[in-house]
């Protein structure tokens, strides 16, 4: 028989788990919930500390208290923060546990507290570093000071992830059960000894909340060697096509979804080529001209051939890139072909490395950003009155400072697969970084966006977002669509009409570059090759 034993995440207890319980023990599973100390379990006294330790040890002890009968196979289910006294407790009982399931949350690492699972960066920010204690109090508020985080009001639980699809009676439910944060629960790094690390596992992923298995899997073609170890066969993944919270909004769902993940089903994530290498260093899929580069600190220059000075284009690669990733994104085969693209069409193209690391480093990204196209105005060979930026993926959220405030020198703004609005689980519902929004001011600026009709569900509802946005305040945007295009098209769909689509983008931007009566003829000769 199945043992699941149901760990639930932040704020919340076993109430949450109420219609998943009855949907599993009707179909003969056995099911225990863990009730966590100072949340909905045996309140601590005043005086004592309640940490990751307290809550690893709740979930111990419910794991000691199923039997050990030789049929009796547990599977660990923690949701958001829940997971990491999950796989806390699983490491310290790998032999009882026949698999984890991970609910729509992060991957707890050795050393690392659960804070940095939180999505809401401005607590991050506000807490790190701190102890429950006075140094807690000179920027929180007194719940905090008293070592617990305050929980979300009723219109804040967007902050922690996604509401979609929950009833409004089970959210005002979840409001009013809701219970403060241990602080030490967030703080205490998580102390592993790698026993957990052959434990099967499985992902459930709800696509309403910002993640889906294709991003997955585009991030592990990314190289990130954190994330290779998903590839392993025994490692399954789910899509649920709902918000952060599925055991209130789709507990049918969830059941089955459970069930199967116990069965061992679920999809696999494609393993690494070492030999073939991810698929953002592919060749670019067009032939380029062979340009002069410079490299100036992390800018580097693509010069044409010419004499006076001359528009430059600026690359915004995305990410977020791991700081340790070889070769860095200026040196990606797409987006330097792009660079010598316009380099051989007579304009000066410009790649950086920005400092898009993590989903808390957007600003200082956006400071990388401004400061190279200083260093490309200020370049002699450059026209610092004929500027674009074009922005990738990621990169595209810093797309906003420049709609909402466009210099004159600014003459086309560009973005290829952009991401455009933050996912709901990325916890930035707070920044001005929001092209979506950013695009009302865009005035008359020359906008040109590359679709691709194979986007990921996730970050296509972001360019919709952008586009109706776009038509309500009249701004001039031009539509580029490669109906059978991923996102990273340029490397990995080598065809016709991704050819047609890079040419007619090029061609586009450079036209608004150099603009009227330059003498030039932009796009003439942007990758005439073709492989």
């Amino acid at each position: 028989m199945t043992a699941f034993i149901l760990v639930s995440g932040m704020f919340t207890g076993t109430h949450i788990w109420q219609d998943t319980v009855a949907r599993l023990t009707a179909v003969g599973a056995e099911v225990h919930t863990v009730a966590l100390t100072g949340l909905d379990g045996p309140r601590a006294a005043r005086d004592v500390a309640v940490d990751l330790e307290t809550h690893i040890a709740d979930v111990l002890a419910v794991v000691d208290s199923v039997g050990t009968a030789e049929d009796r196979r547990i599977v660990l289910v923690g949701h958001d923060y829940g997971i990491h006294p999950a796989v806390g407790a699983a490491d310290r009982r790998a032999e009882r546990i026949e698999r984890i399931v991970y609910l729509d949350s992060g991957l707890p690492r050795d050393g690392v507290p659960a804070l940095a699972a939180v999505p809401d960066q401005s607590l991050r920010e506000r807490l790190a570093g701190s102890t429950a204690t006075a140094a807690t109090a000179a920027t929180g508020g007194a719940e905090e000071a008293q070592g617990v985080l305050p929980p979300p009001a009723l219109d804040e639980w967007a902050r922690w992830g996604s509401t979609a699809g929950v009833p409004d009676a089970a959210l005002d439910r979840l409001t009013a059960l809701a219970a403060p944060q241990p602080l030490g629960t967030l703080l205490q790094p998580l102390r592993l000894t790698g026993a957990v690390d052959p434990v099967p596992t499985t992902g459930v992923l709800c696509t309403g909340n910002g993640t889906s298995i294709e991003l997955i899997q585009m991030l592990v073609r990314l190289g990130d060697p954190a994330l290779r170890p998903l590839t392993d066969p025994r490692v399954t993944f789910f899509e649920l096509p709902t918000g952060h919270w599925p055991m209130l909004s789709c507990p049918a769902e969830l059941t089955d979804v459970l069930l199967r993940a116990a069965a061992g089903e679920g999809h696999r994530l494609e393993p690494v080529d070492d030999a073939a290498g991810p698929g953002h260093m592919q060749p670019f899929l067009m032939d380029v001209p062979d340009v002069p580069r410079e490299r100036h600190g992390n800018v580097d220059l693509y010069l044409p051939d010419a004499e006076e000075p001359r528009p430059a284009v600026v690359f915004v690669h995305g990410g977020p890139v791991p700081a340790d990733a070889r070769p860095t994104p200026r040196d990606w085969p797409g987006l330097t072909g792009y660079a010598r693209c316009v380099a051989g069409d007579g304009a000066v193209g410009v790649l950086l490395d920005h400092r898009l690391h993590d989903l808390g480093d957007y600003e200082r990204a956006a400071a990388d950003v401004a400061a190279a196209v200083e260093l490309a105005r200020a370049d002699p060979r450059v026209d610092g009155d004929r500027i674009a930026l074009w922005f990738f993926s990621g990169g595209g959220l810093i797309a906003a400072d420049w709609l909402d405030a466009s210099p004159a020198w600014l003459r086309c703004l560009a973005a290829t697969y952009p991401v455009l609005a933050p996912l709901p689980n990325w916890g930035m519902s707070e920044t001005r970084l929001r092209p979506a929004r950013a695009v009302a001011n865009a005035g008359d600026l020359p906008l040109v966006l590359t679709r691709v009709g194979r986007e990921m569900p996730e970050i296509a509802a972001t360019v919709e977002e952008f586009l109706a946005a776009a038509k309500d305040r009249g701004a001039d945007v031009e539509v580029i669509d490669v109906p059978n295009g991923h996102h990273g098209f340029e490397t990995i769909d080598v065809t016709d009409e991704s050819r047609a689509a890079v040419r007619h983008a090029i061609r586009t931007v450079l036209g608004h570059a150099f603009g009227p009566g330059t003498g030039t003829r932009p796009g003439t000769g942007a990758g005439a090759g073709t492989r």
